[in-house]
């Protein structure tokens, strides 16, 4: 029955996990108070001011490993990066990047989320590059309708393939993308991801269930 009931809901080995990673991997909450420090700090890096970035860092980084543990939460066990080591390069490209509007702290985890995501797919390009071979195998619905094991997580051709489609519907749907990128890779609750994207809960909530059917379709019907 529970596979009836998966299959239908278009649970897809990539979302499967998604029930599997608890609130432990989420961000932890700022209070109001850390909150705006967080803010302050921001708008002084967006104007230039290299100094907030250190000063930023310990106040974030928290925050920040909890986005990189359910980023490598989904990676295949056995994956090269530690979560230190992937918090530190993605903050290193978030503080270095130029233009950058930055809002308040979840809009910034909610980058940080992206950042981490294309570490880990330029990792696995490189991976694959070495391999040279491989693919993504076609996997029914039924296997995808369970908890997945913990080393059959998103091994690099199934990230890739995520990264390709979620660059596809970005060209059709960037708020989808969005909402994807922000719950699925950086745990942002749907109240979160309501205020950075300007929209309400409910339109989250539908948003994430057409992003899902999409992606199921784009990724696994085709293979």
């Amino acid at each position: 029955m529970a596979k009836d009931t998966n299959a239908k809901a278009g649970r897809s080995p990539v979302f499967a996990v998604e029930d599997r990673v608890g609130q432990s991997a989420f961000a932890p909450p700022a209070t109001p108070q850390e909150a705006g420090a967080v803010t302050r700090l921001l708008y002084r890096l967006g104007d230039g001011d290299q100094n907030a970035a250190s000063e930023l860092y310990p106040l974030i980084y928290e925050a920040l490993r909890g986005v990189a543990g359910r980023a490598l939460a989904r990676e295949r066990a056995g994956h090269s990066m530690e979560r230190t080591e992937l918090v530190h390069e993605a903050y290193l490209r978030l503080v270095g990047a130029a233009g950058v509007s930055w809002q308040d702290r979840a809009h910034f985890l909610a980058v940080a989320a992206r950042a981490m995501r294309q570490v880990l797919v330029d990792h696995a390009r490189k991976r694959q590059a070495a391999k040279r071979g491989g693919g993504l195998a076609a996997r029914s619905l039924d296997e995808a309708s369970g908890i997945p094991d913990p080393a059959d997580v998103l091994p690099p051709e199934e990230l890739l393939a995520l990264d390709d489609a979620l660059a596809r519907l970005e060209e059709v749907a960037p708020r989808l993308r969005a909402v994807v990128e922000y719950r699925f890779f950086s745990g942002l609750g749907e109240r979160e991801i309501a205020h950075v994207l300007g929209v309400t809960e409910r339109t989250v909530q539908r948003d994430w269930v057409k992003a899902r059917a999409w992606l199921h379709k784009e990724i696994y019907d085709g293979s």
